[in-house]
Protein backbone atom coordinates (compact mmCIF):
# COMPACT_ATOMS: atom_id res chain seq x y z
CA UNK A 1 0.00 0.00 0.00
CA UNK A 2 1.20 3.37 -1.03
CA UNK A 3 3.38 5.05 2.19
CA UNK A 4 1.15 8.54 1.37
CA UNK A 5 -1.85 6.32 1.64
CA UNK A 6 -1.20 4.68 4.76
CA UNK A 7 -0.16 7.91 6.72
CA UNK A 8 -3.17 9.71 5.66
CA UNK A 9 -5.43 6.85 7.17
CA UNK A 10 -3.43 6.54 10.45
CA UNK A 11 -3.93 10.56 10.57
CA UNK A 12 -8.21 10.09 9.46
CA UNK A 13 -8.05 7.62 12.38
CA UNK A 14 -6.49 9.36 14.93
CA UNK A 15 -8.91 12.18 14.00
CA UNK A 16 -12.05 10.17 14.23
CA UNK A 17 -10.80 9.27 17.47
CA UNK A 18 -9.73 12.89 18.61
CA UNK A 19 -13.65 13.63 16.98
CA UNK A 20 -14.99 11.72 19.76
CA UNK A 21 -12.98 13.06 22.43
CA UNK A 22 -13.15 16.43 21.07
CA UNK A 23 -17.04 16.05 20.98
CA UNK A 24 -17.03 15.59 24.88
CA UNK A 25 -14.14 18.37 25.62
CA UNK A 26 -16.07 21.16 23.50
CA UNK A 27 -19.33 20.43 25.07
CA UNK A 28 -17.61 21.06 28.40
CA UNK A 29 -15.25 24.25 27.64
CA UNK A 30 -18.85 25.65 26.73
CA UNK A 31 -20.90 24.60 29.28
CA UNK A 32 -17.74 26.29 31.13
CA UNK A 33 -17.78 29.54 29.38
CA UNK A 34 -21.43 29.80 29.69
CA UNK A 35 -21.37 28.73 33.15
CA UNK A 36 -18.67 31.10 34.32
CA UNK A 37 -20.72 34.10 32.46
CA UNK A 38 -23.73 33.21 34.30
CA UNK A 39 -22.20 33.36 37.78
CA UNK A 40 -22.11 37.06 37.02
CA UNK A 41 -24.78 38.21 34.60
CA UNK A 42 -25.91 40.75 36.46
CA UNK A 43 -22.72 42.73 35.64
CA UNK A 44 -22.99 41.75 31.59
CA UNK A 45 -25.50 43.51 29.35
CA UNK A 46 -23.89 42.20 26.36
CA UNK A 47 -25.52 38.61 25.63
CA UNK A 48 -24.15 38.34 22.16
CA UNK A 49 -20.72 36.81 24.77
CA UNK A 50 -22.60 33.71 24.68
CA UNK A 51 -22.39 33.43 20.90
CA UNK A 52 -18.91 31.86 20.99
CA UNK A 53 -20.13 29.06 23.68
CA UNK A 54 -23.28 28.53 22.15
CA UNK A 55 -21.06 27.49 18.74
CA UNK A 56 -18.51 25.29 20.65
CA UNK A 57 -21.02 23.34 22.25
CA UNK A 58 -23.26 22.50 19.08
CA UNK A 59 -19.90 21.54 17.24
CA UNK A 60 -18.90 19.42 19.91
CA UNK A 61 -22.37 18.05 19.77
CA UNK A 62 -22.13 16.94 16.53
CA UNK A 63 -18.29 15.99 16.25
CA UNK A 64 -18.64 13.08 18.20
CA UNK A 65 -21.62 11.77 16.11
CA UNK A 66 -19.75 12.31 12.79
CA UNK A 67 -16.13 10.66 14.25
CA UNK A 68 -17.82 6.98 13.81
CA UNK A 69 -18.85 8.11 9.91
CA UNK A 70 -15.00 9.29 9.70
CA UNK A 71 -13.76 6.21 10.89
CA UNK A 72 -15.87 3.51 8.61
CA UNK A 73 -14.82 5.62 5.72
CA UNK A 74 -11.09 5.66 6.33
CA UNK A 75 -11.28 1.90 6.81
CA UNK A 76 -13.19 1.45 3.41
CA UNK A 77 -11.58 3.93 1.87
CA UNK A 78 -15.57 5.22 0.43
CA UNK A 79 -14.92 7.79 -1.83
CA UNK A 80 -18.66 9.16 -1.02
CA UNK A 81 -18.00 8.97 2.35
CA UNK A 82 -14.66 10.29 3.01
CA UNK A 83 -16.01 13.22 0.72
CA UNK A 84 -18.82 13.27 3.19
CA UNK A 85 -16.10 13.23 5.94
CA UNK A 86 -14.23 16.23 4.21
CA UNK A 87 -17.49 18.55 4.10
CA UNK A 88 -17.77 17.43 7.52
CA UNK A 89 -14.41 18.76 8.72
CA UNK A 90 -14.69 21.48 6.59
CA UNK A 91 -18.16 22.96 8.10
CA UNK A 92 -17.03 22.05 11.60
CA UNK A 93 -13.38 24.07 10.81
CA UNK A 94 -15.37 26.89 9.55
CA UNK A 95 -17.23 26.90 12.68
CA UNK A 96 -14.34 26.81 14.84
CA UNK A 97 -12.86 29.31 13.26
CA UNK A 98 -15.93 31.70 13.19
CA UNK A 99 -16.18 31.20 16.84
CA UNK A 100 -12.07 32.33 17.13
CA UNK A 101 -13.57 35.39 15.23
CA UNK A 102 -16.35 36.51 17.53
CA UNK A 103 -13.98 35.61 20.62
CA UNK A 104 -11.23 37.97 20.00
CA UNK A 105 -13.50 40.60 18.68
CA UNK A 106 -15.97 39.77 22.09
CA UNK A 107 -12.75 39.48 24.24
CA UNK A 108 -12.05 43.62 23.42
CA UNK A 109 -15.66 44.56 24.39
CA UNK A 110 -16.06 42.95 27.49
CA UNK A 111 -13.95 45.51 29.32
CA UNK A 112 -16.84 48.03 27.90
CA UNK A 113 -19.74 46.03 29.14
CA UNK A 114 -18.40 45.82 32.56
CA UNK A 115 -18.29 49.57 32.30
CA UNK A 116 -21.71 50.43 31.52
CA UNK A 117 -23.62 47.51 33.72
CA UNK A 118 -20.87 47.49 36.99
CA UNK A 119 -21.46 50.81 38.52
CA UNK A 120 -25.50 50.47 37.81
CA UNK A 121 -25.51 47.07 39.51
CA UNK A 122 -23.29 48.52 42.86
CA UNK A 123 -25.74 51.76 42.82
CA UNK A 124 -28.71 49.53 43.51
CA UNK A 125 -27.29 47.37 46.29
CA UNK A 126 -29.90 47.06 49.08
CA UNK A 127 -29.08 44.31 50.73
CA UNK A 128 -31.78 42.19 50.08
CA UNK A 129 -32.79 42.42 45.81
CA UNK A 130 -31.33 40.01 43.37
CA UNK A 131 -28.23 42.63 42.44
CA UNK A 132 -27.32 42.51 46.18
CA UNK A 133 -26.73 38.99 46.20
CA UNK A 134 -25.07 39.05 42.69
CA UNK A 135 -22.77 41.84 44.22
CA UNK A 136 -22.32 39.98 47.15
CA UNK A 137 -21.48 37.03 45.35
CA UNK A 138 -18.89 38.89 43.41
CA UNK A 139 -16.68 40.37 45.95
CA UNK A 140 -17.22 36.87 48.20
CA UNK A 141 -15.99 35.40 45.03
CA UNK A 142 -13.30 37.14 43.97
CA UNK A 143 -11.81 38.73 47.36
CA UNK A 144 -12.95 42.53 45.82
CA UNK A 145 -14.81 45.52 47.29
CA UNK A 146 -16.47 48.31 44.85
CA UNK A 147 -16.18 48.93 41.26
CA UNK A 148 -12.55 50.29 40.97
CA UNK A 149 -11.51 50.07 44.94
CA UNK A 150 -13.90 50.21 48.13
CA UNK A 151 -13.93 53.82 48.16
CA UNK A 152 -16.69 53.62 45.60
CA UNK A 153 -18.94 52.77 47.70
CA UNK A 154 -19.09 56.54 49.07
CA UNK A 155 -21.14 57.22 46.38
CA UNK A 156 -24.30 54.56 46.51
CA UNK A 157 -27.24 54.82 48.56
CA UNK A 158 -26.65 52.33 50.95
CA UNK A 159 -22.76 54.19 52.19
CA UNK A 160 -24.90 56.87 53.04
CA UNK A 161 -27.80 54.85 54.55
CA UNK A 162 -25.50 52.82 56.40
CA UNK A 163 -23.06 55.07 58.70
CA UNK A 164 -20.53 55.20 56.09
CA UNK A 165 -20.02 51.87 55.80
CA UNK A 166 -19.46 48.95 53.11
CA UNK A 167 -21.20 45.95 52.96
CA UNK A 168 -19.78 42.66 55.19
CA UNK A 169 -19.41 40.86 51.90
CA UNK A 170 -16.33 43.22 51.42
CA UNK A 171 -14.57 41.87 54.52
CA UNK A 172 -11.51 39.57 54.21
CA UNK A 173 -13.17 37.32 57.11
CA UNK A 174 -17.09 37.56 56.59
CA UNK A 175 -17.39 35.99 60.54
CA UNK A 176 -15.05 38.58 61.98
CA UNK A 177 -16.54 40.67 64.18
CA UNK A 178 -14.33 43.39 64.29
CA UNK A 179 -15.07 43.79 60.46
CA UNK A 180 -17.88 46.22 60.71
CA UNK A 181 -17.37 47.96 57.18
CA UNK A 182 -15.88 51.33 58.02
CA UNK A 183 -13.28 52.40 55.66
CA UNK A 184 -10.59 53.08 57.59
CA UNK A 185 -10.55 49.54 58.04
CA UNK A 186 -7.76 48.80 55.40
CA UNK A 187 -6.35 45.64 56.96
CA UNK A 188 -10.09 43.85 57.05
CA UNK A 189 -11.31 44.98 53.87
CA UNK A 190 -10.18 43.77 50.27
CA UNK A 191 -8.44 45.68 48.59
CA UNK A 192 -9.04 45.43 45.07
CA UNK A 193 -11.53 46.32 43.02
CA UNK A 194 -14.26 44.23 41.36
CA UNK A 195 -14.31 45.36 37.53
CA UNK A 196 -10.33 44.60 37.22
CA UNK A 197 -10.84 41.03 39.03
CA UNK A 198 -13.82 40.43 36.94
CA UNK A 199 -12.75 41.27 33.68
CA UNK A 200 -9.25 39.24 33.97
CA UNK A 201 -11.48 36.20 34.95
CA UNK A 202 -13.52 36.58 32.23
CA UNK A 203 -10.66 37.52 29.84
CA UNK A 204 -8.68 34.50 30.88
CA UNK A 205 -11.99 31.82 30.68
CA UNK A 206 -12.48 32.78 26.79
CA UNK A 207 -8.77 32.91 26.06
CA UNK A 208 -8.90 29.02 27.81
CA UNK A 209 -11.42 28.34 25.00
CA UNK A 210 -9.82 30.01 22.59
CA UNK A 211 -6.70 28.40 22.83
CA UNK A 212 -9.07 25.09 22.36
CA UNK A 213 -10.65 25.67 19.38
CA UNK A 214 -7.07 26.71 17.96
CA UNK A 215 -5.55 23.20 18.53
CA UNK A 216 -8.67 21.49 17.18
CA UNK A 217 -8.67 23.53 13.78
CA UNK A 218 -5.20 23.12 13.07
CA UNK A 219 -6.39 19.31 13.27
CA UNK A 220 -9.10 19.83 11.02
CA UNK A 221 -6.91 21.30 8.75
CA UNK A 222 -4.15 18.23 8.64
CA UNK A 223 -7.57 15.86 8.20
CA UNK A 224 -8.79 17.73 5.35
CA UNK A 225 -5.32 17.30 3.54
CA UNK A 226 -5.67 13.89 4.82
CA UNK A 227 -8.94 12.80 2.37
CA UNK A 228 -7.30 14.75 -0.54
CA UNK A 229 -4.02 12.63 -0.22
CA UNK A 230 -6.45 9.14 -0.14
CA UNK A 231 -9.56 10.44 -2.53
CA UNK A 232 -6.62 11.28 -5.09
CA UNK A 233 -4.15 8.08 -4.95
CA UNK A 234 -7.34 5.75 -4.54
CA UNK A 235 -8.74 7.30 -7.63
CA UNK A 236 -5.44 6.86 -9.74
CA UNK A 237 -5.06 3.31 -8.45
CA UNK A 238 -8.20 2.61 -9.09
CA UNK A 239 -8.40 3.86 -12.75
CA UNK A 240 -5.35 2.52 -13.32
CA UNK A 241 -6.54 -0.91 -13.56
CA UNK A 242 -6.89 -2.54 -17.60
CA UNK A 243 -9.22 -5.00 -18.32
CA UNK A 244 -8.20 -8.62 -19.02
CA UNK A 245 -8.70 -9.96 -22.24
CA UNK A 246 -7.68 -13.79 -23.21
Amino acid sequence: MDCGIITSKTVLLLLSLVFWAAGVSLTYVGAYVIKSYNNFDNFLEDKYTLIPAAIIISVGVVMFIFGLVGCCATIRESKVGLSFFFLIIMVIFAAEVAALVLGFLYQSRINVDLEHSMSEVFMKYDGQNSDSRAVDYLQTQLQCCGVDSPSNWTSTPWFSSHNSTVPRSCCKNITNTECTGRLDQTDLLYGSGCKRMLYQLLQDVLSYAMLVILGFAIIKFFGMLSVCVITCKTGKRRSGYQPLHA
